[in-house]
């Protein structure tokens, strides 16, 4: 899973969970993805050095609280392929 992948619905609910007031931690955040702590991490990481997270608060910047509410109302893809059920032919 890349940071491309992610970076959309960690802003999402990064955007969601600070309008709310709440504090976020990692393992909220990879509780709320549900995806590995370690792809969470990297990124973090990548939208710190791009400028729309401050890591040392946990908080989005207002470029990133831009972004996140941009991205609360568009539909995005999801994280993980639905699983293919073999079906049997009859």
């Amino acid at each position: 899973m890349t940071n491309k992948d992610i970076a959309p619905h960690l802003l999402r609910t990064l955007a969601a969970l600070q309008s709310e007031g709440k504090t976020v931690t990692l393992d909220t955040l990879t509780a709320a993805l549900a995806v590995r702590r370690t792809d969470v991490r990297r990124a973090i990481t990548a939208l710190h050095r791009e400028g729309y997270l401050d890591v040392l608060r946990m908080r989005l910047t207002f470029r990133g609280l831009a972004l996140g509410a941009a991205f609360a109302a568009a539909p995005l893809r999801p994280l993980r392929r639905a699983p293919q059920r073999a079906v049997k032919a009859a």
